[in-house]
């Protein structure tokens, strides 16, 4: 049996370990990185670090095994990681040089952290939440996603948030399936860019 409980920060090392886990396309990714911390550093702590009334967790016998984190506010979730987040992990990690497509994974992530992206203003009007969701093999398959997902939506209207949005690595078939049948809509031009390789998702509230 799963509980639904919002983060702690004495659950950052399961969470760090989760993102990990499933960092590659929703698949392990532990083999691709040096710093098994990098992926957790942008996708999963800052939020239960800086915004964990947004987040759920999924508990069971064994511990965390799933969680959804995110932000009602893009735009100003975005403002505070670099005010209170990313200048700690910019001295930690040396900003890559040299030719991008020689980077290792943990590179790519460095430089990510040191050059963050911007949501598009586009998306943020429409859809200014976002969120990131992941689940350890065993609680998929068994409808917990789907809850924690809903929980955390009910709980966002109740904010009075109008729409939410998230980004999809486009190998993960899975993934995409499972955002499109709770409602997501891909986002086209003019929302993001035509060059965009992620596949981004939305869902009007």
């Amino acid at each position: 049996m799963q509980v639904f409980r919002n983060a702690r920060r004495d659950d950052l090392d399961q969470i760090y370990g989760i993102s990990l886990a499933t960092g590659n396309g929703g698949q392990d990714a532990s083999h691709l990185y040096r710093d098994g911390r990098l992926i957790g550093h942008i996708y999963s702590a800052p939020y239960v670090v800086l915004n964990p009334q947004t987040t759920l967790v999924a508990e069971d016998e064994i511990g965390i095994a799933g969680y959804i984190v995110g932000t009602y506010d893009t735009a100003a979730f975005e403002t505070r990681l670099e005010r209170d987040w990313w200048p700690a992990l910019r001295d930690q990690y040396a900003d890559p040089a040299g030719d991008p497509s020689g980077w290792m994974a943990d590179e790519r992530r460095s430089f990510a952290i040191h050059h963050p992206r911007t949501t598009w203003a586009e998306i943020v009007t429409a859809y200014p939440a976002h969120i990131h969701m992941n689940l350890m093999p065993r609680l998929q398959g068994q409808g917990v996603g789907s809850r924690l997902l809903e929980q955390w939506i009910s709980e966002a209207r109740q904010a009075g948030v109008r729409g939410i949005h998230l980004g999809v690595n486009a190998d993960n078939q899975s993934g995409l399936r499972f955002w499109s049948s709770r409602g997501f809509e891909r986002l086209i031009p003019p929302l993001i860019p035509a060059s965009e390789a992620s596949v981004w998702l939305g869902r009007t509230l």
